[in-house]
């Protein structure tokens, strides 16, 4: 079947759009030719599962591997892009496995817009804690109109749009030669003893596998580890679903009996018109299928039932429904049981780590400090050739709502991709990395380690 390349695909939509709507431009004009005939390709599942005294059972299958990288870095989310860059910044091979069609996790599709625990308060005023390639894409996103706000001198905490998040994620990773598939969801380990060789996944193609040297969970759920038998620790947390609205800036303040112009329903986007809506939610699984579908059903209830009492407020009838989340707001699941677990008492303590390799800033219960983050924290117990980042990192059940926000998880994402490929390059197992190296790397590519 033919594929088409990057390149080709932006000259082929160029071209429709010059047709419908000028030059460059991705037109919405009818189509009307029929669908081209293809050749039926297999589409791999092993055969169908068999009924054997009333049990399903699966029929041992040969999966075909798709392709064989040195990283193999699982989850697109913030963590998972910034860990798939630094290991295609260090040199190594990457392959980037995601299950939805777009990257940034929580922070794009979840609609978490907004990127906490980025700087800590200094004598000279704001000293910035997330840098390196982080930064650097918070960076990219000023020069997109309505990327991103309070990014730049003086600003802590910036918001930015998740459809520019997407598209600068996506052209770095682009960039950055990273191998990359989309719509993909991991189901299991590969495993050879104690130590992962890769992972199976599946897709509208079927089962396939992807071999690895170094595997990075960045799945935010810790679904690889916990495949791979990894000693891990189940949470139940809160559930929520966000959503934005539009037209807050025309409300009518005289009417609704707001001194201001544009009383803020919710919390800035970089849009005038439309602000963000965190929801708490209940307490729940999110491992359990049926919570979760409970979740979503009950979530998108309750904000359109807001919606409607913020419209029957006079002054606010133009607000509207923007969008929901297209993935629930998981903020816990399954943390790992790593070499070291940072914890609320060590962060309070102010404690320090000789294998630092992240440092997120301030945050509202852990004060006004830098949170270090040590490599151990990344480095399952017994599993080998795997590291964890993003918010299933070895933290105690206080310090994951640390470990879990965007600006701690950019930069353990920024320090296990830069690991995985440092382990490639030294043909070594992660676990026996040279950690100094490992720190000097870091610091090369403008991280913050103190």
């Amino acid at each position: 079947m033919e594929s088409l390349s990057r390149r080709s695909f932006l000259r082929k939509i160029a071209l429709a759009g010059a047709t419908a709507l000028g030059p460059g431009i991705v037109g919405a004009g009818q189509i009307y030719e029929g669908s081209k005939i293809v050749e039926a390709e297999r589409v791999y599942r092993g055969g169908p599962a068999i009924i054997v005294d009333g049990k399903v059972i699966q029929p041992r299958r040969e999966v075909p591997v798709i392709c064989e990288t040195d990283v193999l870095v699982v989850g697109g989310g913030c963590a998972g892009v910034m860990s798939a860059l630094a290991a295609a910044r260090t040199g190594a091979k990457v392959t980037l496995v995601e299950r939805y069609g777009c990257f940034g996790g929580l922070w794009t599709a979840g609609l978490v817009l907004i990127v906490l625990a980025t700087h800590v308060e200094a004598d000279q005023g704001l000293k910035k804690c997330v840098r390196g390639i982080g930064d650097e894409l918070l960076n990219r996103l000023l020069k997109i109109k309505g990327g991103i706000i309070n990014q730049g001198p003086g600003m802590r905490d910036p918001t930015s749009d998740p459809e520019a998040t997407k598209y600068v994620m996506a052209e770095m990773l682009s960039e950055a030669g990273v191998d990359i598939l989309l719509n993909s969801w991991v189901t299991n380990a590969v495993m050879e003893g104690n130590s992962i060789e890769g992972i199976l996944f599946e897709s509208k193609a079927g089962c396939h596998a992807v071999k690895a040297k170094v595997v990075v969970d960045a799945s935010g759920d810790g679904d690889v580890f916990g495949a791979a038998g990894a000693e891990h620790v189940r949470h139940i947390h809160r559930i929520g679903l966000v959503h934005r609205l539009g037209n807050v800036d025309r409300i009518a303040a005289s009417k609704s009996g707001d001194k201001r112009s544009s009383p803020n329903l919710s919390s800035n986007t970089p849009l005038p018109s439309v602000r963000w809506v965190n929801m708490q939610g209940p307490q729940g699984d999110c491992l359990d299928i049926r919570t979760l579908t409970q979740c979503e059903l009950d979530g998108r209830r309750a904000v359109w039932e807001k919606l409607k009492k913020i419209q029957q407020t006079p002054g606010r009838e133009q607000v509207f429904m923007l969008d929901t989340a297209s993935q629930l707001g998981i903020r816990a699941s399954r943390t790992l049981t790593g070499l070291h677990e940072v914890t609320f008492d060590e962060t309070m303590a102010n404690k320090k780590y000789a294998d630092v390799v992240a440092i997120g800033g301030a945050y509202a219960f852990v004060g006004n400090r830098a949170c270090q983050i040590p490599y151990r924290a990344l480095v399952p117990l017994k599993i080998d050739n795997l590291l964890a980042t993003g918010r299933c990192v070895a933290a105690d059940n206080l310090m994951l709502n640390y470990t879990r926000l965007i600006g701690p998880c950019l930069v353990t994402g920024h320090a296990a991709g830069t690991a995985a490929a440092l382990a490639v390059d030294s043909k070594c197992r992660p676990r026996d990395a040279d950690v100094a190296k490992l720190q000097r790397l870091l610091k090369a590519q403008g991280a913050y380690l103190g």
